[in-house]
């Protein structure tokens, strides 16, 4: 590693051996391979296992149960899902665990903030999911209710296709030791907190410094993600099934500094020389540790990974005009 004088020093924070271990992904009847994993390549997509072994769907039905309109939704969708489906589990207070291992279908009534949730609870037993879209934006909750009315039996007769998702692993190694590790979806961020001073930022990609960012702190984002934090800070938009992290520094000190798109297969490490009193790991939107001098958070891609079913009226780019707000002359060739 070199400093911007061209002078030669050893890496003071190094990272051990990275492991890639092949993955088994529950609810789907296909398998990846470690060639699928790489940026070149999409999300794997499969047909749902109740289809395939021509059986009713058991489902768990979760939501954000203090918003009122949730539990008023659940009501009203409840007589077409258990129509179509077996209801297993039912949780509006995210105080129970999701029994995975007896549930083929995971329906989310809410935001994207209600999917993350889920994707929380089921951790590395990641199970498909089929959101209702009851939030503000709703990137990733594709139906509204009146929508769901009419998908729900198709899903459940297997007209659909499971497609998977890249997650991301954090781990905070404090002094040698690993003091947490947390699953996530959206993104990691080093935000620096008060009282609120220039925060410097070490990255270093598979063990080589990359540079020191000066600033606010520092997001490493998933596709799904880029619309969320990273967005906000100036990232860059990436389809959804790619296999990359964007980099990207929140206000950053120097004007030179731009988000940057790499390999979802590299290791990235962040090293906070001097915090703030306040400075703080937030995985997801949650603060999961406060730093000390010098803690290592290592991002790197999860085993797990995020499954949803896809709605083929739902394009990409159709989400993104939609969510974003994108006019000009097609909005008014439509209206």
């Amino acid at each position: 590693m070199a400093n911007s004088l061209g002078e030669r020093f050893p890496n003071p924070h190094p990272i051990g051996p990275v492991e890639i271990r092949r993955v088994t992904v529950r609810g789907l009847s296909s398998y990846r391979t470690n060639d699928a994993m790489s940026a070149e390549n999409p999300a794997v997509t499969a047909a749902p296992t109740w289809s395939v072994n021509a059986r009713r769907p058991q489902v768990a039905l979760i939501g954000m149960g203090d918003q009122q309109r949730v539990r008023n939704e659940a009501e009203r969708l409840e007589p077409v899902i258990k129509q179509h489906a077996d209801v297993r589990f039912v949780d509006f207070e995210g105080t129970r665990a999701l029994p995975t291992t007896e549930t083929d279908l995971v329906i989310v009534l809410g935001g994207d903030g209600s999917i993350l949730r889920a994707a929380s609870l089921m951790a590395n037993d990641q199970l498909p999911v089929l959101s209702v879209n009851l939030g503000k934006l709703g990137f990733l909750s594709a139906l509204s209710p009146d929508e769901f009315v009419d998908w729900f039996p198709r899903v459940c007769a297997g007209e659909c296709r499971i497609l998977d998702y890249l997650m991301f692993s954090c781990e905070v190694v404090r002094d040698n030791v690993s003091i947490l590790r947390q699953l996530g979806l959206n993104e990691t961020a080093i935000l620096g907190g008060s009282p609120f001073s220039i925060l410097d930022v070490d990255l270093f990609v598979d063990s080589d410094w990359a540079t020191t960012f000066s600033g606010d702190g520092l997001i490493i984002s998933t596709p799904i993600g880029s619309t969320a934090h990273s967005l906000s800070a100036g990232g860059p938009l990436l389809r959804q099934d790619l296999n990359a992290f964007v980099i990207s520094a929140i206000s950053p000190h120097t004007l030179t500094v731009r988000p940057v798109v790499d390999s979802s297969d590299r290791v990235y490490e962040l090293v906070v020389p001097r915090p703030n009193e306040a400075t703080s790991v937030v995985v997801d939107g949650r603060v999961v540790c406060r730093l000390s001098p010098n803690d290592r958070i290592r991002v790197q891609r999860a085993e797990a990974r995020f499954q949803m079913i896809e709605i083929p009226e739902k394009s990409y780019y159709r989400t993104l005009r939609e969510r974003l707000d994108w006019g000009g002359r097609l909005s008014k060739l439509q209206s």
